[in-house]
């Protein structure tokens, strides 16, 4: 039985990424070169906390806990010097996302604003652009700026599991299950994506498009293993996943669209059919089976939530604002322009 080319990629780790400021080059040389992080503190609480330097630091010190780097001992993970940087660094992020969001809502408010927006939808938003109007290189850029989640999907959902219990714990798994294919491995939802990439003459080789990806699409990955990393932020993990589940469905309509629209292939429209579907089921699953009992047995968690769900929407419409921003200008929107030609199915 042969592996396929997929689960041979995500056997290996990435190369370390290029730096993008003196944050991130203290991180990269300290993995490099198997030292403690050198950087002044002063860099730390002075970098823009949504910025390229401290979001790719940031991305760096979660990847540890993931897939790691080539030539990175895997030791570093839980290196204590390595840890209380990206304390200060989690630090310096959190307070900006505390107040940016509007606050002063409950989950269920937070919940149901984000539930009447495709009733309202102005089709303004990134998957409208490229159902109506985006070109394939557009959707090209779109699928290798989302590789950096799409090839770990549901990975960082996943740490609530052991933070939940009763109920929310079994209704979270039962989600989780979907996403990891339903005990089908050519049916995990990563893999799905890396057949997407596939049809569009990517290269889904896991965090291959790191260095290309502008600082608003690192933040919408970190902030997921912010929340996941902590169990004191198990709350703000849920809203998250609820965001997330509670628009997948609609958007994952028009970017299928998109991909039949602009000839991405079929794996291409397949990966985000498979999400209208499943992510109908799973909104209504995480609202009453997942956070009505989480709320019940731990109702301080409440505020968590709506934080949670708030942050998931300031982050996607700071993304959404950089790629229509570009791409209505005929402009890249990476970093690293694609320079890879479309291989033909």
């Amino acid at each position: 039985m042969t592996t396929s080319p997929y689960l041979e990629s995500r056997g290996t780790s990435p190369a370390l990424p290029v730096p993008r400021g003196v944050v991130s080059r203290g991180v990269l040389s300290a993995l490099r070169d198997g030292h403690a992080p050198l950087v002044d503190p002063e860099a730390v609480s002075g970098a823009d906390p949504y910025g390229d330097d401290l979001q790719l630091a940031l991305y760096v010190l979660y990847e540890l806990h993931y897939q790691g780097f080539d030539a990175v001992g895997d030791d570093r993970e839980w290196d204590p010097d390595l840890l209380r940087l990206r304390g200060a660094l989690e630090h310096r992020f959190l307070s900006a996302l505390r107040a940016d969001v509007p606050g002063g809502a409950d989950a269920r408010e937070a919940l149901a604003t984000v539930l009447t927006e495709p009733a309202v939808d102005d089709g303004t938003g990134v998957s409208n652009f490229l159902q109506d109007e985006g070109q394939l290189w557009q959707v090209r850029e779109y699928a290798a700026l989302r590789s950096l989640y799409h090839l770990k999907e549901a990975d960082p959902h996943a740490w609530v599991i052991p933070r939940l219990h009763g109920r929310a714990k079994a209704a979270m798994v039962a989600v989780e299950y979907d996403e990891f294919g339903a005990g089908r491995a050519e049916d995990v939802h990563a893999r799905l994506f890396a057949d997407l990439m596939d049809d569009l003459g990517l290269d889904h080789t896991y965090g291959h498009y790191l260095d290309a990806a502008p600082a608003q699409g690192l933040c919408t990955v970190n902030v997921m293993s912010l929340f996941g990393l902590h169990r004191a932020l198990r709350g703000a993990l849920v809203g998250h996943f609820a965001a997330v589940e509670v628009t997948s469905s609609p958007g994952s309509r028009r970017l299928a669209n998109a991909m039949r629209r602009t000839g991405a292939g079929p794996a291409a429209a397949h990966f985000y059919d498979e999400h209208v579907e499943a992510d109908a089921v799973h909104e209504q699953v995480v609202r009453h089976e997942v956070i009505d009992p989480l709320l019940a047995a731990e109702p301080g968690l409440d505020a968590d939530v709506a934080f949670g769900v708030q942050a998931t929407g300031l982050l996607e419409d700071r993304l959404g604002a950089v790629l229509l921003a570009a791409w209505r200008g005929g402009d890249s929107a990476l970093r690293v322009p694609l320079t890879a030609t479309r291989r033909p199915h």
